[in-house]
């Protein structure tokens, strides 16, 4: 079952919520009238391992320069935790 509400609702009844999830309810939260993220049951989410190696986004060639004063390895190291 899943269920779409906005991130309002979410915060009205965060317990109840908690408890439709833990029985297998699937819930979609709504940000500012689009799809932001999904609240699953533990068991239904996936491992979080995946394959970076085949994310086009992994190790791409830099496009202009970062205004962190970070480099692209640096970048990599934070959003694949390599």
């Amino acid at each position: 079952m899943n269920t779409v509400i906005n991130a309002k609702e979410l915060r009205a009844s965060l317990p109840a919520l908690v408890g439709k999830v833990r029985r297998g309810a699937r819930v979609t939260v709504l940000y500012r009238s689009r799809p932001a993220f999904q609240v699953v049951p533990v068991d239904d989410a996936p491992s979080g391992a995946c394959d970076v190696e085949k994310d086009p986004l992994y190790r791409a060639k830099p496009l202009g320069r970062s205004t962190d004063g970070r480099f692209a390895a640096d970048h990599d190291s934070m959003l694949y935790r390599k």
